[in-house]
C-alpha cells in the first residue's frame, strides 16, 4: 500500500493525514443518513481530491464484493491507502462513532412514537429521497466508464443479472469479476 504518496507524483491533494482521514470520515458519518455513498464520493473526490473519480470507482468496484458495508469498506480502504493500519482504523472509527452515537438516540426516540402517523409520513418521504440519491450515485459511478466499453458492458451486465434476472449477488460476481479482469488486462495490452 502506498502510505507515503507525493502530490506530484500522483496529481492529487496531499495525502491525508490519519486525523484527516478520521475527521473526513467522521463528518461524512454524520451528515449522510440515508445514503454515504454519494457524499462520500463528492468528498473524496470533489473536495478533497484524495482520489481521482476512476479511482474512486474502482476502489468502490473492489469495496462491493466485499463482504460489508459499501463506504465501510471504503473508508478502511482509504485509510489504508495513505496511511496503512493506523489510516484504516482512523477511517472506520471516523464513520461510524457519530453516527452510531445518533442512531441509538434516535431508536430510543422512535421506540416512543413509532404509531405516529406523521412519523409513518415522514418515513415514506425519506425512502424517496434515499432512492433518488441512490440513482444520482450510480449515474456518478458510471460516468467514468463510458470512455471503457468493455467496464461499461460488465456494469451492463451486472445490472441485468442482479436487478431483471434477479440471480445471486456472489455467483453473478464469481462470473463477471474474473471477466472483468480478462476485459481490462486486455484493454491495457
Amino acid at each position: 500500500m502506498d502510505h507515503d504518496l507525493d502530490p506530484a507524483e500522483t496529481g492529487h491533494a496531499a495525502p491525508p493525514t490519519s486525523f484527516e482521514i478520521f475527521s473526513g470520515f467522521l463528518g461524512l458519518g454524520l451528515i449522510s443518513f440515508g445514503g454515504a455513498l454519494p457524499l462520500a464520493r463528492r468528498a473524496i473526490v470533489e473536495q478533497r481530491r484524495w482520489l481521482t473519480a476512476s479511482e474512486f470507482t474502482d476502489l468502490l468496484g473492489l469495496c462491493q464484493f466485499l463482504p460489508g458495508g459499501n463506504v465501510i469498506n471504503l473508508s478502511v480502504a482509504i485509510g489504508m491507502k495513505f496511511r496503512g493500519l493506523r489510516g484504516a482504523l482512523a477511517g472506520l472509527l471516523g464513520l461510524i462513532a457519530g453516527p452510531s452515537l445518533v442512531v441509538i438516540g434516535l431508536g430510543v426516540l422512535y421506540e416512543h412514537t413509532q404509531n405516529d402517523p406523521h412519523i409513518r409520513h415522514l418515513f415514506a418521504g425519506l425512502a424517496a429521497a434515499a432512492a433518488g440519491l441512490l440513482i444520482s450515485m450510480a449515474v456518478k459511478i458510471v460516468k467514468p466508464l463510458r470512455h471503457k466499453p468493455a467496464g461499461a458492458a460488465i456494469a451492463v451486465l451486472g445490472f441485468v443479472a442482479i436487478a431483471l434476472l434477479r440471480l445471486p449477488l456472489l455467483p453473478t460476481m464469481l462470473v463477471l469479476t474474473p471477466l472483468s479482469i480478462y476485459l481490462a488486462a486486455r484493454d491495457a495490452r
